[in-house]
Order: structure tokens, then C-alpha cells, then sequence
């Protein structure tokens, strides 16, 4: 087999790798307040069991960043195939939150092993062109999101249950673990260009490095949390809420496919920058827009966040190439930390703003259980009216705080390659 063969059946191995990573996040957000109905759970718990596959995924990322190098890509590929074969089947069996929990932790684990290996493959695999095929590999986040949401909606619409829409994921992870079995992997950038270990670990204490993770924190909050909570913050905004989810993925899918051109000219910290003013109205419209109006919002939102996440990542591959694969799994794993972080935090914050605006001392499981067209479900929906813009109103500040970040590191980035233009003068 040809060395470019090769690399294309490594790169869509990898791809549909992330497209199983994105169908847990995509048909997790359809089925999430369904969850919450069969088995009696409230926002906190709710919050938590979503946030618990953002805890597997950093414990997953980081661990597989300081490991790669020492067994293989190939090696944490296969584990995350066996986790994620677990962990669905887990999901579809499940009798409650703790099997919901444990469910959600082991496809999180599989997700993050995913990014782990994947990350430094693609850098690997593509030495010339970094952040662009880091941006096509990345596309199939978002299409994994279209594809979980939609196969959620039509099935819902059939009335199928929700143990068959899960169930969805297992074609794709059986195909790539077979793929993965038989091909031949390279090793690392890192290890490619002789950099060693101890090079590497003081890369890392680089401070713009520090910067990048701080701001992955919230790129990563502004994308990711939003995403997994659409169903439950838009549910008395439109019949469709999911189809919000859709159109935001749908603009990430087609942003990232033509990524190339963009990320040339602007260069990562230019399109940063641009996605946080983007992210920051997005979600403004989607708080002040009603109707038809709000897919418009979604639009926006959705060309905001098409590019965070593998920017940030070329980011580092392209200007900090010595921090290897523990740079790009620490920014990977940053990023799911906060999100899981913020994920508990907002879910009961969620829940208490429904308490202020329902009667005192209400039971808000027996609200959200009430008969449709009741009186305590029209008292549930108007809580949840106010509940879902508030929300928003708190996270719109990530991407606010964003734009100042990015402004300064497009400043710096200038600066920096003004002084290396001066140098061989001096």
C-alpha cells in the first residue's frame, strides 16, 4: 500500500472516529430531556450525568497525550473502540441515573482517547497544512451533531424509541475499530523531528501556551455547552428546538470544509477573533430573536463557533510545535474540563431559576410531570421561558471576554512576526 493511501485511510478512519465522538454529543442533546421524563431526573441531575462525558474526556485526553508517545496511536485507538462499544451498549440498557452515569463517563473516556490520538495523527499525517485538515477532520464533529440530531428528530417523529436511536452508534464505531485494526500508524510530529522529552515539557511552560488554555476554557464553554443544552433552553421557544442544534452544526460543518482559504489569510489568531464577534451575537439573537427568526441567530452562532475549536488547536500545532502531542491533548482536555465544570454549575443554577418563578416550595419534578395543557404545565413552561434566556445572558460573557483575548493575541502574533522579519537585519 502507497504512503498516500495510507494517510487517506488513516485520515478517514479518523474521521469517522470523531463522527461516533460527535453522534454522543448530537443524540445525547436529542433524548436529554427525554431522559429526564422516563427516569425522573431533574436539571441538576440531568447536568451532571451531560457533563460527566466531559470529565471522561479530559482525564482521557490528557492521560492519552502523556502516553501516545510511549504505546502508539494505534494502541489508544483500540481502547477507544472498546469504550465506546461499552458505553453505548451501557447507554441503551440503562435502568437509571447510575447507569446513565457510568454510561456517559465510559463513552467520554472514549471520546477523549479519540481526540488523543486523532489530534496528533492529523498534525502528523498533514506536516504542511496543519490547521486547514485539522479544520476537514474537525467538520465531522459538528456532521456527526447533524446527523445524531436529525436521526433524533425523524425517529422521534416514527415513534421509535430512544435505546434504537442510540443504538445508531454502533455502526460507525464497529467500522472504524476494524479499520483501525488492520492499518499501519506513523509516529508522532514530535518524535518525527527529534524533539525530546524534555524539550517538550519546557514548551509547555511557555506562557503564551498558558494563554491559549485560559481561552480554550471558554471557546470550548461557548461552543459545547450551548450545543448540548439547546433542547432543554429552547423547548418553549419552538416545537423544533432541536432543529436549532441542527442549523448551528450544519454552518460548522460547511465553515470548516472551506477553512482553507480563511485560515491563510487571517491566520488562526485573525479567525479567532472574527468567531468570538460572531459567537457573541449569535447568542444575543438567539436570547432577543423569536420565531423563524432564531435559525437566522442559529446561523450566526454556528459560523461563530465553526472554528474555535480547531484553531485553537492549529493554533498551538503551528506555533507551538515543540509542546507535541501533550501540548494538543492539554488544550483538547482544557477545554472539556471547563465545559464539564460550568455544564454542573449552570445545571443547577438552571434549576434554581425555575424554583424563583414557580410557588414557593413547588415541586419542580411534579411540574415537569404535569399533564400537557394543565395548569402546572403552562406554570412549568413560563418558568422555563425565563430560565432559558438567563442562561444564555450568562454564558454570552465567554465570548465577550473572548474578543478582547483574541484582539490582544492578534496584536502579539503581529508584533511577534514583525521582530522575526527585523532579526537577520540586526
Amino acid at each position: 500500500m502507497s504512503a498516500a493511501i495510507q494517510r487517506n485511510k488513516l485520515f478517514t478512519a479518523s474521521c469517522l472516529a470523531l463522527l461516533v465522538t460527535s453522534l454522543s454529543f448530537g443524540i445525547r442533546a436529542g433524548i436529554l430531556d427525554t431522559l429526564g421524563v422516563q427516569f425522573h431526573l431533574n436539571a441538576s441531575e440531568l447536568g451532571t450525568i451531560a457533563a460527566t462525558a466531559f470529565w471522561g474526556f479530559p482525564l482521557a485526553i490528557i492521560i492519552g497525550g502523556f502516553i501516545v508517545d510511549i504505546i502508539g496511536m494505534k494502541r489508544l485507538l483500540m481502547g477507544a473502540f472498546i469504550f465506546h462499544f461499552a458505553g453505548i451498549l451501557l447507554t441503551i440498557f440503562a435502568t437509571g441515573y447510575w447507569t446513565l452515569f457510568l454510561s456517559t463517563l465510559l463513552i467520554g473516556i472514549a471520546n477523549g482517547t479519540v481526540e488523543a490520538a486523532c489530534n496528533p495523527l492529523v498534525a502528523s499525517l498533514f506536516t504542511d497544512n496543519k490547521t486547514t485538515k485539522l479544520n476537514h477532520f474537525h467538520l465531522w464533529f459538528p456532521a456527526g451533531i447533524v446527523i445524531g440530531t436529525l436521526v433524533v428528530f425523524f425517529l422521534n417523529k416514527l415513534g421509535v424509541n430512544w435505546q434504537i436511536e442510540v443504538g445508531v452508534m454502533l455502526i460507525p464505531t464497529v467500522i472504524y475499530g476494524y479499520l483501525f485494526s488492520r492499518l499501519q500508524f506513523p509516529v508522532t510530529e514530535r518524535v518525527a523531528a527529534g524533539v525530546s522529552t524534555g524539550d517538550m515539557y519546557a514548551a509547555l511552560l511557555n506562557p503564551l501556551f498558558f494563554f491559549m488554555i485560559i481561552c480554550m476554557f471558554a471557546t470550548a464553554i461557548t461552543e459545547l455547552y450551548t450545543n448540548q443544552w439547546t433542547d432543554v433552553l429552547f423547548k418553549t421557544v419552538t416545537d423544533n428546538a432541536l432543529l436549532i442544534l441542527t442549523f448551528v452544526a450544519s454552518v460548522q460543518v460547511l465553515g470548516r470544509a472551506f477553512a482553507g482559504p480563511v485560515v491563510h489569510r487571517l491566520a488562526p489568531q485573525g479567525v479567532l477573533l472574527i468567531s468570538a464577534i460572531l459567537s457573541a451575537l449569535g447568542i444575543y439573537l438567539l436570547i432577543h430573536l423569536q420565531g423563524a427568526g432564531i435559525y437566522a441567530a442559529a446561523v450566526i452562532f454556528g459560523l461563530g463557533v465553526a472554528f474555535f475549536w480547531p484553531c485553537m488547536i492549529g493554533f498551538v500545532a503551528e506555533n507551538l510545535p515543540k509542546t507535541g502531542a501533550v501540548g494538543l491533548n492539554l488544550m483538547g482536555g482544557a477545554g472539556m474540563f471547563g465545559v464539564s465544570i460550568y455544564m454542573m454549575f449552570m445545571g443547577g443554577y438552571y434549576d434554581r431559576i425555575l424554583a424563583s418563578n414557580l410557588p414557593a416550595g413547588a415541586n419542580i419534578d411534579l411540574y415537569r410531570s404535569a399533564p400537557a395543557g394543565s395548569e402546572m404545565a403552562r406554570a412549568f413552561d413560563a418558568a422555563r421561558s425565563a430560565a432559558g434566556p438567563e442562561m444564555l445572558h450568562t454564558t454570552m460573557f465567554l465570548p465577550m471576554a473572548l474578543i478582547v483575548a483574541f484582539g490582544g493575541l492578534v496584536l502579539y502574533m503581529r508584533g511577534r512576526k514583525k521582530t522575526e522579519v527585523l532579526k537577520p537585519a540586526l
